[in-house]
Formats: structure tokens, C-alpha cells, sequence
């Protein structure tokens, strides 16, 4: 039998500034200070505080996500690179959308006080209100750098930025900010980096109002606004049902709960699925067998190890939250007992996810996205009148499942 040759995967190994060391580099720090603050922070002030900031962004998540241009990913995707004309009207495009959503979030806060139980502190989303205006600050010099895979620089930004975000965000904790230090140490980090992409990187656009000539960008943005509302409705539902019905403190144990399940599962499994698109594309190109071979293999492997890790976790749940977070966390070890089901079963998914767009077949992960948005519609009433927050929960497994479940269909179809 003739031995299949699988082409060269362009990877560059080593430090040199387009090397995917890099990009490794960058995730690993950044989201292990992401961790750092938030369990921290969360120690400091409790469910309540952590609940009340959660709104906040979720307002901002929300505002974001449905207003999203996806002028960042066209221009990164694109054939050839924009003039600075272009850049400049991306720029003007993207801080006129973040002044806008800044605007939409000042004058919406009275009604999210009423909607989400903040207790009046609507200076919470006021406040979160410069986050968007800070990002779209930035400059698109950031963009054609990601665009031409100069990893080394935008690691260089993203780990300072999370450096100051993390120090200024338990620094303030500490200090007796309240839930306030959580948004001022992010509003440090993004000032600090839409600042430092006009010092460090070129081509610098010019800086005035101008919206045209971007016309070859919206086909492409189009779809990623859509995509964009997708991911909205599957990541921010549970916690807009959870926040407006039962408060922010059940809020702050709900984020603290996902936000530590998904620190110690399904983190790691997004950084592999990075690793494993690029290799069943190649072993697909070789042959879909040996794809099919390879795939199989991770697949055993993911699935016998993620069931030993949530075996683990459930039982030394209850530990776990004491040492980290202290007694006032403890009402959400039951949430966590699940939450690692949950994102068990997200991190497969990453994996399934991998290989059918690898073979070609992306319109099955849009499918089961779709499926998972509906399992959650039908499903979260019932069990949030019948079971409450928990309720909430399983029903998140229930739309997770049926995702997994869709997708382990449609790679049993594959030849």
C-alpha cells in the first residue's frame, strides 16, 4: 500500500514575528490573567457586585454583537490590502458605531436599572458605555497587521492591555471600587491599546470623517453580522434570562459558575480546535480516510478524558469554590456541577466542529448553531417555571447536546 503524503501545513515554528508560538503565547497569557481577575475580583466583592458588573457587559455584549460591522474580519480577509483611504473610512465606520453604542447604552440605562434589578447603580452600564467607543478608536493599522500575520506585535498589545486590565482590576477591588473596578480595569486596558495601535502600528489612516469606498467590504461583513447575532443569542440568552428574572446576584453566581467551568474545560479545547482545523484539512486533502482515521482517534481520546475531568470536578466541586472563591460562593457549586457537563460537551463540540469544516461540510456547524438556538427558545421556560436557575442550566445541556448530537450525524454521513 502506497504511504499517503500529507502536504506541508504552512506553520512557522520558532519566535520570529509571524510564528504561531506567538498566537499560543497570547491565548495562554491572556486568557490565565482573565482567570486570575475574575477569581480574584470575585473573592473580593461576592455574587451581588460580580452580578450587577455582569449586566453591564452583557448590555454591551448585546449592543456589540447585533451592531456588528464585520469590517475587522473583511479587512483581514480581503484579496488585496486597503489603501489608506480605506483604512480611513473603516476607521470612521468603526468609531461612529462605537460612539453610537456608547449614545444607545447612556440613554437605555434607566431601563436596563428596571429590567435587570440594579438596584439604581446605572452608572454601572453608563460607565460600560466608553468600552465600545474606546475599541472603535482604535486603529485599523491593527487589523493589516493581523492581516499580514505579524502575530509577535498583536500579542505584544493584547498581553499588556491584560496586564493593566488584571493589575488596575484588583488593584481598584481592593481599593473599595465595588463592581466598578471590573469595568475601570478594562476601560485602562482598551484605552491603553486603541493608544498604542496609533504609536506602534503602520500604515497609520488618515484621521477624518469619511465612509465611502468600503462598498467590496459588505458582502463578506454581512455574513458575520449574521454569524455574530447567532453567537449572541447562544452565549448572552441564558444570562439575559437569568439576570432580568432572577437578579444579579443569582447573575454573579451564574457567570462565576460558566465563567470557572469554562476556564478549566472548554478554553483548552477552543485552543486545540485551532490546531486540529489546519490538520484534518491536510490529512483531507491526503485522503478523507485518513482524516476519518485521525478524527476518530481525537475523538476517543477527547471524549474518555473530558469524561474523567467532569467525574473529578463535580465531586471536588464543593472544595473548589471554598478554596478559590471563599464560603460566600458556595450557593453556586450546583451550578458548576453542571456548568462542567456543559462545557464538557462544548469542548467536544470544538472538536466535531474542526473536522466537518475541514472536510467541507461548514454548513452543518451553522445548522447545529441554529438547532441550538431553538433547543434553548423551546426549552429555557419551562424548566426556569419548574426548576429555576438549575432549570436554566439543563436546558443549556439539552441545547448543547442536540448540537453535539446533529453533528456527530452528519460525520457519520461522511464518506
Amino acid at each position: 500500500m502506497r504511504a499517503v503524503r500529507l502536504p506541508a501545513i504552512p506553520i512557522k515554528a520558532g519566535f520570529g514575528p509571524g510564528a504561531a508560538t506567538w498566537v499560543l503565547l497570547q491565548q495562554v497569557v491572556v486568557r490565565g490573567l482573565v482567570a486570575v481577575k475574575f477569581l480574584v475580583i470575585g473573592r473580593i466583592l461576592g455574587p451581588s457586585a460580580i452580578g450587577l458588573a455582569s449586566v453591564a457587559l452583557l448590555a454591551v455584549a448585546i449592543a456589540e454583537s447585533l451592531s456588528d460591522t464585520g469590517l475587522a474580519q473583511a479587512v483581514i480577509q480581503g484579496q488585496s490590502p486597503p489603501t489608506r483611504e480605506e483604512a480611513g473610512a473603516v476607521w470612521t465606520t468603526l468609531a461612529t458605531r462605537g460612539l453610537l453604542i456608547g449614545v444607545l447604552l447612556v440613554a437605555s440605562a434607566p431601563l436596563m436599572d428596571a429590567q435587570f434589578h440594579l438596584g439604581g447603580a446605572i452608572g454601572l452600564v453608563q460607565l460600560a458605555a466608553l468600552l465600545p467607543l474606546l475599541r472603535g478608536l482604535a486603529s485599523p493599522a491593527y487589523f493589516i497587521t493581523q492581516r499580514e500575520r505579524h502575530f509577535q506585535h498583536i500579542a505584544a498589545i493584547e498581553v499588556s492591555s491584560s496586564c493593566l486590565d488584571c493589575g488596575f482590576g484588583i488593584g481598584l477591588a481592593l481599593a473599595g471600587a465595588g463592581p466598578y473596578s471590573l469595568l475601570l480595569g478594562m476601560m485602562i486596558g482598551e484605552a491603553f491599546k486603541s493608544v498604542v495601535t496609533w504609536i506602534v502600528l503602520s500604515p497609520r489612516p488618515p484621521i477624518r470623517l469619511r465612509w465611502s469606498g468600503i462598498g467590496h467590504y459588505v458582502g463578506f461583513s454581512r455574513w458575520i453580522w449574521a454569524s455574530s447575532v447567532i453567537i449572541l443569542i447562544t452565549n448572552q440568552f441564558d444570562k439575559v434570562v437569568v439576570g432580568k428574572l432572577l437578579g444579579p446576584t443569582q447573575l454573579g453566581a451564574w457567570q462565576m459558575s460558566s465563567k470557572l467551568a469554562q476556564m478549566l474545560l472548554a478554553d483548552a479545547a477552543l485552543a486545540l480546535s485551532q490546531y486540529l482545523f489546519p490538520t484534518f484539512a491536510a490529512h483531507h486533502r491526503g485522503g478523507p480516510q485518513s482524516a476519518a482515521r485521525l478524527f476518530r482517534l481525537y475523538l476517543i481520546v477527547a471524549v474518555a478524558g473530558l469524561a474523567c475531568v467532569v467525574i473529578v470536578l463535580r465531586f471536588a466541586a464543593e472544595p473548589l469554590f471554598s478554596f478559590v472563591l471563599g464560603a460566600a460562593w458556595l450557593s453556586a457549586v450546583p451550578l458548576f456541577r453542571i456548568f462542567v457537563i456543559n462545557m464538557a460537551i462544548s469542548a467536544l463540540n470544538s472538536v466535531l466542529a474542526s473536522y466537518l469544516r475541514a472536510v467541507g461540510d461548514a454548513r452543518a456547524v451553522t445548522v447545529a448553531s441554529l438547532l441550538q438556538v431553538v433547543t434553548l427558545i423551546v426549552s429555557v421556560p419551562p424548566s426556569l417555571h419548574l426548576f429555576g436557575v438549575t432549570g436554566v442550566a439543563w436546558s443549556m445541556t439539552f441545547g448543547l447536546a442536540s448540537c453535539a448530537a446533529w453533528m456527530l450525524f452528519r460525520v457519520s454521513r461522511q464518506k
